[in-house]
């Protein structure tokens, strides 16, 4: 990569976490809406699980689609949350926010009973930790609920294939699935990738994909609150719910460099550790994998979140006749001739309207529900989800991990997650020291 001035080409999107900043079971037949509300026959039922700030923003998304829709239910563990999401929601959407106290749900339980609101034929939007998802995904298309997954699916190999399962089950009983991989539905990038596709480039030699940024951010505990409350607040810095930064920060580019490939990896090696962060939490302050696919070509991986570093988020594709800078964190995406990727080297970028992605995937979501057409991400979000845990396991464990080894996995993060509670112990605690445990290279064993 050049270092000049057409660098200002690789422009980042806003952090989808920035980017968005800007409790039982109603009873059987009885009305959801507000007085007053006459409700219409193709009114879309919403429940909202996870009120942080990205459920807050998708339940914005749902509410700005086509038609007539109503949230009528959300659920989350912390109250502060679902009331500071609620009262936001309410402000904007007042005609289309209907939630009550008693369709306010807290607690480990609540997504059951949000889901169970809105009922067959409903929309809930799953917004928690990943690790939760498989566990919310499961329930709510055993109910007939359409869903609307945010990345990432799950943290390990049994969560994959439990969303896997489930979206099986989907296609069966005609549930919609839409997962929160929202680059896949970026008009710009699309037509990239088509472009590549096409051969514009030349066959896909190599493929690099970026995060890196700053450090990622830790909460010290708060008087009163339970360990498992910490570490659900300060999720990112935990590995059995988010599945790490390779996974849970850097997927999207994940995803997109095995799109522009068109295939998926079949083993990867790698190394990372912490160098100089001192926080305590689990997480790894810088991470490099590096895919094969089926053909022998290479996908490497960085992801780093160090201060005073070199900066870079996106997708650099080199094919046999050229090169593309794409991805997550680059908001015009460019083909070149050759393997500069400079302003005189350029022969394609998008020349269409600008396009709001993060809309998008919920248009076509309820679009799909209302005029029932088939939908559903699941497998393609569980594979993406895969390769990023198959980075984690060769990362962590410093061994090469193949695809089968890593989808046939019987290591659980978080066993025995359906009957968590806030006052129990999460899968991993803090030693005499406040230290909690963080994996080893050579000595922690691929998991």
């Amino acid at each position: 990569m050049n270092q000049d001035k057409n660098t200002q080409r690789f422009t980042f999107l806003t952090s989808r976490r920035q980017f968005l900043k800007t409790s039982a079971t109603a009873v059987a037949g009885a009305a959801l809406a507000r007085p007053g509300y006459a409700e219409s026959s193709d009114t879309i039922k919403i429940a909202l699980v996870g009120c942080g700030g990205r459920g807050t923003g998708a339940a914005a998304q749902a509410l700005t689609t086509k038609g007539t829709k109503m949230l009528c239910a959300m659920a989350d563990v912390f109250e502060h949350r679902l009331t500071a999401s609620h009262k936001t929601l309410s402000a904007k959407y007042d005609v289309s926010v209907d939630v009550p106290a008693d369709r306010r749900f807290i607690g480990f339980d609540a997504y059951k009973k949000a889901i169970d609101t809105v009922g067959k034929g409903g929309v809930v939007l799953l917004t928690t930790p990943p690790a939760f998802r498989p566990l919310h995904v499961e329930y709510a298309v055993s109910k007939g609920v359409h869903v609307f997954m945010e990345k990432s699916f799950g943290v390990d190999a049994p969560g994959i294939r439990r969303i896997i399962r489930a979206g099986e089950e989907a296609k069966r009983t005609n549930v919609k699935v839409a997962g929160g991989l929202m680059s896949r539905h970026y008009k710009p990038l699309e037509e990239a990738v088509q472009k590549i596709h096409d051969g514009c480039i030349g066959d896909v030699i190599s493929e690099w994909a970026y995060r890196m940024h700053g450090p990622v951010g830790v909460r010290p505990p708060k008087e009163g609150e339970t360990e498992m409350g910490h570490q659900i607040s300060n999720y990112s810095c935990y590995t059995w719910l988010n599945g790490t930064f390779l996974l849970d920060w850097l997927i999207h580019n994940l995803d997109v460099a095995c799109w522009c490939k068109d295939a998926w990896p079949v083993s990867c090696q790698g190394m990372g550790g912490r160098q100089v962060r001192d926080a305590a939490d689990q997480l790894f302050d810088h991470y490099a994998a590096e895919y094969t696919f089926p053909d022998g070509t290479r996908m490497h991986a960085q992801g780093r979140h160090m201060a005073k570093c070199f900066d870079f988020w996106g997708v650099v594709v080199h094919g046999t006749k050229g090169a593309a800078v794409l991805g997550e964190g680059q908001k015009e995406p460019h083909l070149y001739k050759g393997h500069n990727t400079t302003a005189e080297n350029l022969i394609w970028e998008y020349k269409g309207e600008p396009w709001n992605h993060y809309q998008y995937e919920h248009d076509l979501l309820f679009d799909a529900i209302r005029n029932d057409k088939p939908y559903n991400e699941a497998e393609r979000c569980a594979k993406t989800t895969l390769v990023g845990v198959m980075g984690r396991m060769a990362c962590e464990s410093g061994q090469l991990i193949t695809w089968d080894a890593a989808m046939n996995s019987q290591a659980e993060l978080a066993p025995g997650i359906e009957n968590f509670t806030m006052d129990g112990k999460p899968p991993v605690a803090p030693d005499d020291k406040g230290k909690y445990p963080v994996a080893m290279p050579g000595i922690t064993p691929p998991a």
